[in-house]
C-alpha cells in the first residue's frame, strides 16, 4: 500500500514518459544512434528526480484545493502517506536531480537548474495564476525532448524543436482541460483559471484549438527531408491514430454540452502515449 503510494505521490508513470522524451531528443540529435549509455543514464536520472521530487511538493502545497476538488488520485488527499513524507522526498531527490544533470554536460545542468527554479515557482507562486501556471505544465512536456537533444549536440535539430511545439501544445490543452474540471475547487481556494475567466465552454474551445495546431504540427517531421521521419509510413500510421483520438476530442469538447472531460483527459494520455511510441520509432534510422 505504501510503495503504491509513493508510487502516486512522485507520478512514476510520467517518470517512464519521460525517459522516452529523452531518448527520443537523444536519438534525433545523434543521428539516429544511441548515445553514450553513461550520459543517457544520469539524463534519465535527472529528469526523474526533478519530476519526482516537484510533483511531490505540488501535492504537499496543493492539499487543501485537492481535498475540496476530491482528488482521491493523490495520495495526501486519501491519506496514504502524511504530508511531511511528501516534503522529505522533495528535499532529497530535487538536489540529486540537480547534482546528476552536472554530471552529463553543462547544457543540461543549466536546463535543469532553470527548469527546477521554474517549477519551484510554480508550486509556490504560479499556480494561484493558473493560466501562467498551465505554461509551465505544457513546458515540462516539452522540455525533455530538448534535454534529450541537448545530451550529444549543443545545437537543437529542428525535428526536436517540432516535436517540441506539439508536446507544448497537447500539454497546454490538456491542462485547460483539467482547470475546467476543477472549477469548483479553484473558485473556492481564489486560484485564477481560464475558465474562470471566460468561462467553461470558451476555454473547452481554446484547449480544442491548441489539440487541433498539434494535430497539424504532426505531419510536418513526415515531410522534413533531413530527419528519419521523412517517409516514415510506420511513423505516420501511429501519428495518424494519435491524431483521431485528439481530433475527436476536440470536436467534442468544442461541441458537446456537458462533455465528460474526466474520462477525454484519460484519452489524452492514451493518445499522448501512442504519440511518443510513434516518436520513437521513427527517431531510429
Amino acid at each position: 500500500m505504501k510503495a503504491k503510494a509513493l508510487y502516486d505521490l512522485m507520478r512514476l508513470d510520467h517518470g517512464v514518459m519521460l525517459f522516452v522524451a529523452v531518448l527520443i531528443g537523444a536519438l534525433i540529435a545523434n543521428s539516429g544512434y544511441l548515445p553514450n549509455l553513461t550520459k543517457l543514464v544520469f539524463s534519465f536520472l535527472t529528469a526523474l528526480f526533478l519530476e519526482a521530487s516537484t510533483f511531490a511538493l505540488n501535492d504537499y502545497v496543493d492539499l487543501e484545493i485537492d481535498r475540496k476538488n476530491k482528488r482521491m488520485d493523490r495520495p495526501l488527499v486519501r491519506g496514504d502517506l502524511q504530508p511531511r513524507v511528501a516534503l522529505v522526498i522533495f528535499y532529497l531527490l530535487f538536489p540529486l536531480g540537480i547534482l546528476v544533470s552536472f554530471l552529463v554536460n553543462l547544457q543540461c545542468f543549466a536546463i535543469a537548474i532553470a527548469t527546477g527554479a521554474f517549477a519551484i515557482l510554480y508550486d509556490l507562486r504560479l499556480k494561484k495564476t493558473k493560466v501562467l501556471g498551465n505554461l509551465y505544465i505544457a513546458y515540462i512536456m516539452a522540455v525533455p525532448f530538448l534535454f534529450g537533444a541537448a545530451v550529444v549536440s549543443p545545437t537543437i535539430p529542428t525535428a526536436v524543436w517540432i516535436l517540441s511545439l506539439i508536446a507544448f501544445l497537447a500539454g497546454e490543452g490538456r491542462e485547460i482541460m483539467k482547470d475546467t474540471m476543477d472549477v469548483a475547487g479553484d473558485r473556492s481556494k481564489g486560484v485564477k483559471s481560464l475558465p474562470l475567466y471566460i468561462g467553461e465552454k470558451n476555454a473547452c474551445r481554446i484547449a480544442a484549438v491548441f489539440y487541433l495546431i498539434a494535430v497539424a504540427l504532426s505531419f510536418v517531421p513526415f515531410w522534413l527531408k533531413s530527419t528519419s521521419y521523412y517517409g516514415n509510413f510506420l511513423y505516420l500510421f501511429l501519428v495518424c491514430l494519435t491524431d483521431i483520438f485528439f481530433i475527436y476530442i476536440a470536436a467534442a469538447i468544442a461541441f458537446r454540452k456537458n462533455p465528460p472531460l474526466a474520462r477525454y483527459r484519460k484519452m489524452t494520455l492514451v493518445s499522448m502515449i501512442i504519440g511518443l511510441l510513434a516518436f520513437l520509432i521513427g527517431a531510429f534510422r
